[in-house]
C-alpha cells in the first residue's frame, strides 16, 4: 500500500514539473500577438508600439467598443506596455477584458474587469483584474486609448523626388535623354 502511494506520488510530481517545465520550452504567449489573433488588428511589434503605429492606419479614441484594443503604456513595470481586446462594454467607465500575459507569465484571461479611474473619463488611467489577489490590482496603468478594429488604411505611397537630368544642348534643343 505504501509503495504504491509512493509510486502515486512520484507519477504526480513527474507530471508536475512537465507542466512547469514545457510552458518555458516551448515559449511564453506575449499580448501582442494573441491581441492581433483576437481583435483582428493588423499591428506587428512592441505593445508600446502600437498606438504609434496605429495613427493613419486605424481609427483611434477615448471611447470603449467591443473589439477595440486597449493600448496601455509602458512603465517601469511593464517596459514594453500592454495591449488587451475589449470583450464586453458595461458602461462608460468599466470594460471586460480578453488578453494575454498579465496574471500569469504566457496566460490567457478572458472577460476579466478594467476599470477607467483617469480623472477626465478618458480612459488613460486603467485598473485591471489581477489573478494572484483576486480583485482589481493595486495600482493604476497609464493607457493610451482605444485602437479600433476595421480596414485598415493603407499609407500613401511614397513619392521620391528626382531631378530631370537634361544636357544643357538637350534643354536648348527641347529634348532630354
Amino acid at each position: 500500500m505504501i509503495g504504491a502511494f509512493r509510486a502515486f506520488i512520484a507519477t504526480a510530481m513527474l507530471a508536475l514539473g512537465a507542466l512547469i517545465v514545457t510552458p518555458a520550452a516551448a515559449g511564453v504567449l506575449q499580448c501582442a500577438p494573441y491581441a492581433r489573433q483576437v481583435s483582428g488588428i493588423e499591428i506587428y511589434g512592441n505593445a508600446n508600439t502600437w498606438w504609434g503605429q496605429a495613427e493613419g492606419r486605424y481609427d483611434r479614441g477615448h471611447e470603449p467598443r467591443e473589439g477595440a484594443v486597449l493600448a496601455f503604456s509602458a512603465s517601469r513595470s511593464m517596459p514594453v506596455g500592454h495591449v488587451a481586446m475589449v470583450s464586453k462594454v458595461v458602461s462608460d467607465r468599466e470594460v471586460l477584458l480578453t488578453h494575454a500575459n498579465w496574471s500569469y507569465r504566457g496566460g490567457i484571461e478572458r472577460n476579466v474587469r478594467a476599470i477607467d479611474v483617469s480623472p477626465n473619463n478618458d480612459w488613460t488611467d486603467v485598473r485591471v483584474w489581477y489573478g494572484p489577489i483576486g480583485g482589481l490590482g493595486l495600482r493604476s496603468n497609464a493607457a493610451k486609448g482605444f485602437i479600433y478594429p476595421g480596414h485598415a488604411r493603407e499609407a500613401a505611397p511614397v513619392q521620391i523626388a528626382m531631378a530631370d537630368r537634361v544636357s544643357p544642348a538637350a534643354a536648348a534643343a527641347g529634348t532630354a535623354f
